[in-house]
């Protein structure tokens, strides 16, 4: 295993903190040896240092992050040149199987499904990369006007390749509407259902539930996965966050589908939580007010 090396930056620091400590010290000393009103020092010194501590914890704290934010922007790099050359090399291979051999008809339409598939795929995540820009732009808006959700989500859930490998149930109570964005509101679903997916083993059961509750409507994604950790709870819904380690992480991902995901719900009023679904699994419950 390597050590991770702290950055040029961070030694620089704490060798002037270093320097700075021994300063006050020599200067305290003085200070005391020359001025008899030796409480005056102290208290005036005291003051200087817990100042001095608090920046240092402040700066230690912005270090860190800078270097997280840092560490996590070339995982996603690492993550979504992966993301887009296996589509690409999948679909390029089919369709070289079509162009140089003789393959029947159920067989080419197979592959042709296939091909498609890789596309979707590779058209789901630019959609998310461009949607993840927009959001960290100010002037982010959506465009919303009054839709029956319940139909659009029976729509949106019904079509093929929504869950592939997994047991997709549905319960949609009927007649609900409710003003969503129809280019960016499918984002929610469709990134919920991928995170499922990603993290429950195959043929496992996911389930989306829309109802309503008095004044409030209560959209829910359960899976029957791994789980999420209390503390990995509180990190999901940040930008190119992944749950585990980096050197151990088997699952696909760019860590952009539930940063996505909060950021849509807070625009169209709502918000979301993460829950345990007992035994195993994750409740992924998003609220909207009407």
């Amino acid at each position: 295993m390597f050590k991770k090396r702290k950055s040029p930056s961070l030694i620089g620091f704490y060798l002037l903190l270093t320097y700075v400590l021994l300063q006050f010290t020599w200067w305290g000393y003085l200070m005391l040896k020359l001025n008899k009103k030796w409480f005056m020092v102290i208290g005036e010194g005291s003051v200087f240092l817990v100042l001095l501590l608090v920046g240092v914890v402040r700066i230690r704290r912005t270090f860190r992050k800078e270097t997280q934010l840092a560490r996590q922007q070339s995982n996603f790099l690492l993550s979504v040149t992966h993301e887009l050359k296996s589509p690409i090399a999948s679909a390029r291979l089919q369709l070289e199987t079509l162009l140089l051999r003789d393959i029947e008809r159920e067989k080419q339409k197979s592959i042709l499904r296939n091909a498609i598939g890789d596309t979707d795929r590779l058209n789901a995540l630019v959609e998310n990369i461009l949607l993840a820009a927009q959001i960290d732009k100010s002037n982010f808006v959506l465009h919303r006007k009054e839709e029956d959700l319940s139909e659009y989500l029976l729509d949106l859930l019904s079509r093929p390749g929504t869950a592939p490998d997994h047991r997709l149930i549905f319960t949609i109570e009927p007649g609900l509407r409710f003003k969503i964005d129809n280019t960016h509101f499918a984002s929610i679903i469709l990134n919920l259902l991928d995170n499922a997916c990603k993290y429950s083993a195959k043929g496992s059961q996911i389930s989306v539930e829309l109802k309503k509750a008095g004044p409030a409507f209560l959209l829910s994604v359960t899976d029957e996965g791994y789980g999420i950790s209390d503390e990995n709870k509180k990190q999901v819904f940040e930008k190119f966050y992944r749950v585990g380690k980096e050197e151990t992480r088997t699952t696909k991902g760019t860590g952009l589908g539930l940063y996505i995901v909060k950021h849509l719900v807070e625009e169209h009023g709502g918000g979301i939580k993460v829950l345990d679904n007992k035994p195993k699994g994750t409740i992924f419950k998003i609220e909207f007010r009407s």
